[in-house]
């Protein structure tokens, strides 16, 4: 059962009922799920579900999945005391399959090919979201082709690989892999057996739309209430839009009771959406990206303009940190509450403390910190910045 009722373009209007549909048929814009919300949908409704697509009706479809989802929300005390704030809480993304919150958009993607008659799964990706493409696609018995920059992690290229993955390794940055993606995609000739389906964030509506259930998640371990605060590393946007969609759906559907702040939190080194969001404008494309955080040079993400919209909306902010800080605070959150973060997580980890320095925080509020990675995928870049400091 679904409430779903067709996507819609939010650049033209253009509705579109087919549920494997990619870009608008009209204007090629970003297509966004719609649904007809049940006046009758309760907690009640979601009680004694288990797994990561319990929210079935707020959906377009449940994938088969592999285990993605229902993660843990951990409490951080001595964060807490050192923010002083009521509550820190971590929401450990680094728990699904392949250990990054990409698994989520990628199992509605698996799925969404499978019911557009596609057989393969194609994208450019930092590197996490070519090691989800390349699981999902293995078990939905789908091709996966994906673009990377060559300074992807050795982690990500690998299990591209075991996975059964193709992989193209680009010289560069991600926007490298991306032209190279584009050419081969266009190059590709009408008549070709290989049908590609687009993987990336915002190449469909299904990568935001499979994040909305962290705020589902979220909400209902605090007992149906909205946190004060919520902050996400924003590299193309797609998982703090699906958060903010998330969030405004709970609250109109009547189940909690108003929405958090979103905050944004990006490397200073290439911070398009934070920057829009300080200038009171839309997001530019970065000219010279630069950060030891791979996973968020993105200098022009697709989805720039839904995040700061989500942004803006729920009364938040964006705040840029330098690639020092956020080492540091990837560090200081695996000593001080033993939780092995990625340097993404250490990126919002450090807006926290910016943010606090700010006052933008109560002394009574909640404030979850959203762990987007394992930690193991970038460990070696915080043992680096340790033995610099001679530890």
């Amino acid at each position: 059962m679904t409430c779903f009722e067709g996507f819609r373009c939010t650049d033209c209007g253009t509705t579109v009922t087919d549920e494997g549909a990619t870009r608008c048929p009209d204007c090629g814009g970003t297509l966004d799920a719609e649904y007809d919300l049940p006046a009758d949908l309760s907690r009640e409704t979601f009680e004694g579900r288990s797994g990561g697509w319990r929210h079935r009706e707020l959906l377009p479809f449940v994938p088969e999945g592999i285990g993605e989802g229902a993660t843990p929300l951990v409490g951080a005390p001595r964060l807490a005391d050192e923010l002083d704030v009521g509550r820190v809480l971590i929401k450990n993304e680094a728990q699904n399959p392949t250990g990054t919150v990409t698994d989520r958009g990628l199992a509605l993607v698996a799925e969404a090919a499978v019911r557009a008659d596609a057989d393969t799964l194609a994208l450019p990706t930092t590197g996490d979201g070519g090691q989800s493409a390349a699981a999902y696609a293995a078990r939905a018995g789908l091709l996966s082709r994906s673009f990377v920059p060559s300074r992807a992690t050795f982690i990500n290229k690998a299990m591209i690989n075991v996975h059964g993955g193709d992989m193209r390794v680009v010289e560069g940055r991600f926007d490298d892999a991306k032209a190279a993606y584009e050419e081969e995609r266009e190059s590709m000739p009408a008549a070709d057996e290989e049908t590609w389906f687009p993987a990336a964030p915002f190449g469909s509506p299904f990568r935001h739309e499979g994040t909305k259930p962290i705020y589902y998640e979220i909400a209902e371990t605090l007992d149906w209430s909205a946190p004060d605060a919520v902050l996400a590393p924003v590299g193309h946007g797609a998982t703090i839009a699906g958060l903010w969609k998330g969030a405004r759906e709970f609250d109109d559907l009547g189940l909690v009771a108003g929405t958090p702040r979103l905050y944004a939190a990006q490397p200073d080194g290439c911070a398009p959406v934070v920057e829009a969001l300080e200038a009171g404008e839309d997001p530019e494309p970065w000219e010279i990206p630069d950060t030891v955080v791979g996973s968020l040079e993105i200098p022009d993400p697709a989805g720039g303009l839904p995040a700061v919209e989500a942004v803006r909306a729920s009364g938040g902010a964006g705040v840029a940190v330098d690639d020092q800080d956020l080492m540091d605070s990837a560090a200081t959150v695996a000593q001080h509450e033993g939780l092995e973060v990625s340097v993404a997580c250490g990126t919002a980890a450090a807006g926290a403390w910016e943010l606090a320095d700010r006052g933008a925080f109560g002394a009574d509020d909640t404030v979850v910190i959203l762990n987007t990675a394992t930690g193991n995928k970038d460990a070696d870049i915080v043992r680096s910045r340790l033995m610099s400091q001679g530890i």
